[in-house]
């Protein structure tokens, strides 16, 4: 073999080399995915923290005065975050999460057909607990604090205006709407004795002083 065939093979293999090469770069370059500078979807759910449960968060404003400017138009397009995992309509299917018709004033964890998780079975007290406005604004602010060990995966409606909204048009899911909280209602329940309580005993008014026995006549 004279130098010239082995100077051809030697340009062939550096030639497939380069070729295979460029090829790397062209595809690199063109197939790259960088990541994002932020996510496309986050849901933020603050942890408990070492040593004990998180203490339950608590709403800013009590629900009877966040009711009484709620938009219901609103409320229905917040819904749609909802309905992914529930659905709305009576006799409705239950989903990831049980159907909600008529959930106000509902007890909890007893919607027949649905498989509730044991921390919300817990926090139902045997069906005594129901749905309250008041509830459902504690648990719309951060499900998984207001119910220790309940299986939803939403992390909740920080802002007040939200939750009022979404639950005044849960309110109207029902054949019969659950009348509203009239605003401060609570307070003044608070202020005033429940009915049939005993009243406080009244004091004792002292004793009448004897009076001095009167003097025996003289014989007559």
């Amino acid at each position: 073999m004279d130098s010239n065939e082995v100077n051809k093979l030697l340009a062939g293999f550096l030639g497939t080399c380069f070729v295979i090469f460029s090829v790397g770069i062209v595809s690199n370059s063109l197939f790259a995915s960088p990541a994002p500078e932020k996510p496309g979807f986050a849901i933020v759910a603050a942890e408990p923290t070492e040593g004990g449960p998180a203490a339950p968060a608590a709403p800013s404003k009590p629900i009877a005065e966040l009711l009484a400017t709620a938009n219901v138009e609103a409320g229905s397009a917040v819904f749609k975050k909802c309905q992914a995992c529930h659905s709305g309509e009576k006799g409705g299917p239950n989903k990831v999460g049980p159907d909600l018709w008529d959930l106000v004033d509902r007890p909890v964890a007893e919607h027949e057909g649905f498989a509730y998780s044991a921390g919300m079975k817990t926090f139902s007290n045997g069906g005594a607990e129901k749905w309250t406005y008041d509830n459902l604004n504690h648990f719309l602010t951060s499900p998984k604090k207001f119910v220790a060990g309940t299986a939803m995966g939403f992390a909740g409606l920080p802002k007040d205006e939200d939750r009022a909204n979404v639950i005044a048009f849960l309110r109207t899911l029902s054949d019969n709407p659950k009348p509203l909280p009239a605003p401060g209602a609570a307070a003044d329940a608070t202020a005033k004795p429940a009915e049939g309580a005993a009243k406080p005993a009244e004091a004792a008014k002292p004793a009448e002083a004897a009076k001095p026995a009167e003097p025996a006549k003289p014989a007559q």
